[in-house]
C-alpha cells in the first residue's frame, strides 16, 4: 500500500500509466474483448489484469491519476452498440459519470464503431482487462498532461 495511490491500482497499471506519454491511449475492456490476443499488437505487448473491479471501479482509479488528453475531442471513447450507435448502456453511463467526475465538468463519450474499436486498440500503448461482466463495458482513455505549477 501506499499513500495517495488507489489500492486498487497494482503494481503493472500504475508503472503502465506512468511509462505512457501525452496522447498515448489505455483500453479499458470488459470480459468478453478478446484482451490477449488484441494486446499482443500494443506497445507492451501484453494485457494487464484488474478482473476483480466493474469498468467504473476501474475507471475511477486510473482516473486518480491519468490526466485526459484536453487538446483533443477524441479524449476518450466508448464502443458504440452494434445496430443503435446512440444507445447508452448503464455500464457507459456509469464510466461517463467517472470522467466527469474526474475532469469537473461534462465531457460525453464519442462512440467509436465495435469494429474501429478493435483496430483502434492495437494501436494503444495497453490494454486493461476489468471483470466487467456487463456488454459493451469497453473504453479508450487518451493522456493528457500535468502542467507545470506556477
Amino acid at each position: 500500500m501506499l499513500k495517495g495511490i488507489d489500492h486498487r491500482l497494482n503494481a503493472d497499471v500504475l508503472g503502465t500509466l506512468r511509462a505512457m506519454g501525452h496522447g498515448d491511449m489505455l483500453i479499458l475492456v470488459d470480459t468478453n474483448f478478446p484482451a490477449h490476443s488484441v494486446a499482443k499488437e500494443t506497445v507492451l505487448g501484453r494485457p494487464l489484469l484488474m478482473e476483480n473491479l466493474t469498468a467504473a471501479e476501474a475507471a475511477n482509479a486510473i482516473l486518480s491519476v491519468l490526466p485526459l488528453d484536453d487538446f483533443v475531442p477524441d479524449f476518450a471513447g466508448r464502443m458504440e452498440v452494434v445496430g443503435d450507435a446512440d444507445a447508452r448502456p448503464e455500464v457507459q453511463a456509469e464510466v461517463q459519470a467517472e470522467i466527469d467526475l474526474a475532469e469537473g465538468r461534462a465531457r460525453p463519450l464519442p462512440g467509436i464503431d465495435r469494429f474501429a474499436f478493435y483496430d483502434l486498440a492495437k494501436q494503444a500503448y495497453a490494454v486493461v482487462v476489468t471483470g466487467e461482466r456487463r456488454f459493451y463495458g469497453c473504453f479508450m482513455l487518451r493522456k493528457g498532461v500535468i502542467a507545470p505549477e506556477a
